[in-house]
């Protein structure tokens, strides 16, 4: 605009938003949009806002200020970007239009974890199988994972998980053997080629990246876990038992590990980076505050959820697999008690470590993984209780204790009060400690050491 412009053809404007409030001084012929890229330029968005005024009317981003009736000192308000940016005069639509594929199934994550399942179950089943039916079996396994590696096609970004899943299938029925004392080992062996597996697919694509991480830091904790009980002699249970309080601790912890937020979303390193000349010297402008892009908090809060759903699973699959083989190695009558009471209390410490979670997908791994562990552990004693009258007792136990449950969530009390939540955290550590006491026992140390003890 010229010095000279009459001053009747612009108006002064104050444009509140997110990042604070700007004043414009614009002409009437400008529009709402030119008004709108201005605050974006100014305020450092990345994004350019809708307007709207303090009436909750909202801007046509087409329209001329001339026409909307705003005078000098109106106050705008900037509202959430909209679907699609308001676009320049004579832009090209096409440079901005929504490049998001509308073919991805909403349930993707869901039907990763059945594809994941799949794969297990058909390496379980090649596991027992001989000839030429367990060599192809093998082959399509093998097969299905370097598929699903490859960063080629439009899915690739949700074959990537699926990829660890096939490569420990192929593994554990190549290596598979009967004896419950090299079982451990099985696993362990299994979970190293999904490692490694996890390890291929994160170096090809990005994509994945949480849940390729998962996997690798879960498949070398096993590995690490079981080969060492087997280098150094350790009990069958010691080695189970160890795997299901590593699933019982990890919820305390993964949330803490997940949420990585950078440094320049925290500090301004600009401010740190004194040295002995920029300590003498005066800045000539006026430093404003650091203002952080949504869309960064944004990545990072998706990134740390994914992480955390990622981690879950990763508990579930070791709580199922470790409270299995726990309470399919003990034999003696001292260790399948401590063996049951580990499972239970491990079942109960993750219930109720999941009631923390907001996530709900997390949230329901948890308790499925809580779930899974009480589940093996009817499937143990349920021999002992059939033909009496401790599985009609046990059974009305379990009914009577979902009816409890939906009587808590329906009426908005149980764990969701304060009272609850207290102690909810004092039982949960309680089952935490009560869990690892019982390892002492199910591990086969206590009645290992009365058996050193001579008769007197």
């Amino acid at each position: 605009m010229s010095i000279g412009e009459d001053a009747s053809q612009r108006v002064a404007l104050t444009v509140h938003g997110p990042a604070g409030a700007v004043d414009l001084v614009v002409p009437l012929v400008a529009g709402v949009a030119d008004v709108a890229r201005e605050y974006a330029a100014q305020a450092g968005l990345h994004r350019v806002p809708a307007l709207g005024t303090v009436d909750g009317r909202l801007l046509d981003p087409d329209a001329p200020l001339a026409g909307t009736g705003l005078r000098s000192g109106a106050l705008l308000v900037a509202l959430d970007p909209p679907a699609a940016p308001v676009r320049a005069p004579g832009e090209d639509p096409g440079a901005t239009a929504d490049v998001s594929d509308p073919t991805v199934p909403l349930g993707a994550g869901a039907w990763v974890g059945v594809a994941a399942g799949l794969a297990g179950l058909a390496g379980w089943c090649a596991a027992r199988v001989d000839g030429s039916l367990h060599l192809a079996s093998v082959g399509v396994l093998v097969l299905a994972a370097l598929v699903a590696v490859l960063p080629v096609g439009r899915f690739a970004a949700y074959r990537l998980p699926v990829a660890p899943a096939a490569a420990a299938a192929a593994a554990f029925a190549v290596v598979w053997q009967p004896e419950v004392v090299l079982r451990p080992t099985v696993v362990g062996v299994s979970a190293l080629v999904a490692a490694l597996a996890a390890a291929v697919g994160r170096a090809l694509s990005r994509a994945q990246e949480e849940a390729l991480r998962v996997w690798v830091v879960t498949g070398a904790g096993v590995f690490v876990v079981t080969v060492a009980g087997a280098l150094v002699g350790a009990p069958t249970p010691l080695v189970w038992g160890l795997l299901l309080l590593l699933a019982v601790l990890a919820p305390r912890f993964v949330p803490g590990l997940a949420v990585d937020v950078p440094d320049q979303l925290l500090l301004d390193l600009e401010r740190l980076a004194v040295t002995a000349w920029s300590a003498r010297e005066r800045p000539a402008g006026r430093r404003g505050r650091t203002l952080v892009a949504p869309e960064a908090v944004a990545a990072v809060a998706a990134s740390g959820a994914r992480t955390v759903t990622a981690a879950c699973a990763g508990v579930l699959v070791v709580a199922a697999v470790a409270a299995t083989g726990l309470l399919g190695s003990v034999e003696a009558e001292v260790d399948v008690v401590g063996a049951r009471l580990m499972v239970l209390f491990a079942g109960a410490a993750v219930l109720l470590a999941a009631r923390s979670y907001r996530h709900r997908a997390a949230r329901a791994l948890l308790r499925l993984a809580g779930l899974t562990c009480w589940a093996a552990l009817g499937w143990s004693v349920a021999p002992a209780l059939q033909g009496s009258l401790g599985m009609a007792l046990a059974l009305a136990a379990v009914v009577l204790a979902g009816l409890v449950v939906v009587v808590a969530v329906a009426t908005g009390r149980g764990w969701r009060s304060p009272w609850w939540a207290r102690r909810a955290e004092v039982a949960e550590g309680l089952s935490t400690a009560l869990a690892l006491a019982a390892l002492v026992v199910a591990s086969g140390f206590f009645r290992g050491l009365w058996e050193t003890i001579p008769d007197v």
